[in-house]
């Protein structure tokens, strides 16, 4: 039986008069990887933020765990809870290494304290998982787009988070990264461990999603696997075109 990791319940988010999210309820299970689309202006990055904590909705709540109201919480209570979550742009430490930007994550954003030898063995473990271990000594300012974007990713995966979120994990990548950051985003799904992703890439969407949930001015207009998201009239007639 599938257990929830976060429950969004009747959540409104309001930005003057304008409405980026309108009483929206939905469930993300931990062992899923769940994609979030819609058109620009549908409320993707807004519910990042809420969950994340830098915006506080009008009405409504997010639990995580069932009973965590992260819409009560502060954004730094919320990461120590293990929900963690890399932004749309990469923004890295040029001057820094690799390794040093990996140590800061999981020195950081643990949940429990780690001594020398075991934050060594997370930093290795990490570049490892993310493909980067062969650039452990480079500076950040020397990789490519799509390695910074790897980076960011170990740099949040490194606090061994409960709920990762990814924004646009493959803005800008080559077809090559593209399909390795999909390879990544697979083997990073666990069954304690839900993903979030918000992505305009579908097929991209197709290769790593268990579910889809389409948004459209600020509501769930679909929810389900890619292949019935790509079948809806009213998703084609909204967002994907035909």
């Amino acid at each position: 039986m599938a257990v929830t990791a976060l429950l969004v319940d009747g959540l409104t988010v309001r930005f003057g008069s304008f409405r980026a999210i309108d009483a929206l309820s939905l469930a993300i299970d931990y062992g899923e990887v769940r994609a979030v689309i819609g058109p620009n202006g549908a409320g993707k990055t807004t519910l990042l933020d809420v969950i994340s904590g830098i915006t506080r909705p009008k009405e409504g709540r997010v639990l995580f765990d069932g009973a965590f109201d992260l819409t009560q919480a502060s954004d730094s209570a919320i990461a120590r809870a293990g929900i963690r979550r890399k932004f749309q742009k990469p923004s890295v430490f040029e001057g820094l290494s690799v390794r040093q930007h990996i140590a800061i994550g999981a020195d950081a954003g643990f949940r429990r304290a780690l001594d020398a030898p075991a934050l060594e063995d997370r930093v290795s473990e990490v570049l490892e998982t993310v493909g980067l271990a062969g650039h452990a000594t480079h500076l950040a300012g020397e990789l490519s787009h799509g390695q910074k974007q790897w980076l960011e990713i170990g740099m949040v995966l490194a606090s061994d988070p409960k709920v990762l979120m990814l924004d646009e994990p493959v803005a800008g990548l080559t077809d090559e990264e593209t399909e390795r950051t999909a390879q990544l985003v697979r083997r990073l799904n666990r069954p304690d461990r839900a993903i979030i992703v918000v992505e305009h890439d579908m097929d991209f969407v197709e290769r790593i999603a268990d579910r889809v949930t389409v948004l459209h001015e600020g509501r769930t207009l679909f929810e389900g696997p890619m292949d019935k998201v790509r079948a809806d009239a009213g998703v084609i007639e909204v967002y994907l075109g035909r």
